[in-house]
């Protein structure tokens, strides 16, 4: 049975809810959780134990969907036009503010509802381990020294990694080369020394620094990660500069509130889950729902934050 079915059982039997019935249903049938990148991800690894959890809340299934492409636009997209009634949800990210105004889609981040944040994380500076550089400091004064030179990868021209790059190398006033190459060749290219550092989401890098192949230098964040408790951040070697990675749930404009209130409710309970905490342990991602206004608060400074960085590097579309 579903949830508000549930509740408004005894309400309905007194016959005081008759406005509200186009809602009494949901969820009625299985819902579709869109990914908007591939599998094996750290995107697709959180999103699937968070639909599963999800489930168990909702009493239907809530179905992983990879819908990849465009940086995210793709799944944005599919989700901007489906019907709203709760039952498509988009597993967003730091990509709603960066692929829209990339102008991967022909709206913004408002286009769609927001139901709420689930996590948000560091997106560390790395290098490889045996690089000549043992801490931020020493990475600057060589870039200094030969500007134009070094190489930084991310993920993508406009991801998020991208973004935070730019942000964090304008602030230090080193001009590097930006390779854009893909969330699995961005690691593989520090590696295998063509790019000479990275900035990823800290679930993709906490493997290979624990596993002693990556060094991180700084973290662009406000506090000091707990599972690497020795890095410093960006704030406090003097640059003012912030960018973490956040997920949540999207979902189709004009859906109902009393829905994405219920989808909310599961979202943090399924966030606050056994198995999803032991995930965020794991991985080193903060486990920090935020509802809907206070979400929507954020994703608007945020934007604002995006926009600038972009407005910097020229990424802003003409119009």
């Amino acid at each position: 049975m579903s949830i508000l079915r549930h509740t408004l059982t005894g309400a309905i039997a007194l016959g005081v809810v008759a406005a509200t019935t186009p809602a009494l249903a949901f969820p009625d049938k299985p819902i579709e959780f869109v990914i908007p990148f591939g599998a094996g991800g750290g995107a697709d690894i959180e999103g699937r134990l968070l639909a599963k959890e999800m489930s168990k809340v909702l009493g239907v299934p809530v179905t992983p969907v990879n819908r990849t492409g465009g940086g995210g636009a793709v799944a944005y997209t599919h989700t901007k036009n489906a019907k709203p009634d709760g039952h498509t949800v988009v597993w967003n990210s730091t990509s709603v503010l960066t692929s829209t105004n990339l102008g991967n889609t022909d709206f913004l981040y408002d286009a769609l509802d927001h139901v709420g944040r689930v996590e948000f994380q560091p997106q560390p500076f790395a290098v490889r381990a045996d690089a000549p550089w043992k801490d931020f400091g020493e990475f600057v004064t060589a870039c200094k020294a030969a500007p134009g030179t070094l190489k930084v990868a991310n993920a993508g021209t406009g991801s998020s990694t991208h973004t935070a790059a730019v942000m964090l190398m304008n602030a230090v006033g080193c001009k590097v080369i930006h390779l854009p190459k893909g969330i699995k060749g961005r690691n593989k290219s520090v590696l295998n020394g063509e790019a000479n550092a990275m900035i990823a989401p800290l679930t993709g890098a906490v493997n290979l620094t624990k596993a002693g192949k990556l060094r991180l230098l700084v973290m662009p964040t406000d506090t000091r990660s707990s599972i690497f408790p020795d890095v410093p951040t960006a704030k406090e070697l003097g640059y003012n500069v912030s960018l973490d990675l956040f997920r949540g749930l999207s979902v189709p404009p004009n859906t109902p509130n009393e829905i994405k209130k219920i989808l909310a409710d599961a979202m943090a309970k399924a966030a606050n889950s056994e198995a999803f905490l032991d995930l965020a342990k794991k991985k080193g991602f903060t486990v920090a729902p935020l509802g809907h206004e206070a979400f929507s608060k954020l994703l608007a400074e945020e934007n604002v934050k995006v926009r600038a960085i972009f407005a910097s590097a020229g990424l802003l579309p003409t119009k």
